[in-house]
């Protein structure tokens, strides 16, 4: 058993770098030729993903659907602060009720694409 195989069975070194370091660096002169060895992608952040991790979809998935909750919370502060609004100078009402509208369709569309992204990092590989 060579060096490089040894150090793959204790899990000291990876396989790609087993079967790149094990392999000869001049193919053998007596009988076939042996096949070019392709060295392998290298482990870490570049390596290709073998298996797919659904704890971590699931974990993205619900980090990004807090900010559904903070949708929630800034439609609560938008009403109450047309509340605000609306008693201080009730002759505003139809413009202040317009400007919530406007600035509820734009947390309604903020949390319809978190909820998009959400299902994006859930369902993906």
């Amino acid at each position: 058993m060579s060096a490089f195989q040894l150090a793959r069975a204790s899990r000291v070194l990876p396989a790609s770098a087993v079967r790149l370091l094990s392999s000869p660096a001049l193919p053998a002169q007596h009988g076939a030729a042996q096949p070019h060895v392709l060295p392998a992608m290298a482990a870490g952040l570049g390596a290709p993903l073998n298996k797919r991790n659904a704890g971590v979809s699931v974990l993205g998935c619900a980090i990004a659907m807090v900010a559904v909750g903070g949708c929630a919370q800034g439609i609560g502060q938008l009403f109450a602060a047309l509340v605000v609004g609306m008693a201080r100078n009730p002759s505003m009402k139809e413009d202040l009720f317009t400007y919530t509208l406007i600035g509820m369709g734009f947390l309604e569309f903020l949390a319809i694409v978190v909820i998009l992204i959400a299902g994006l990092l859930l369902y993906s590989e």
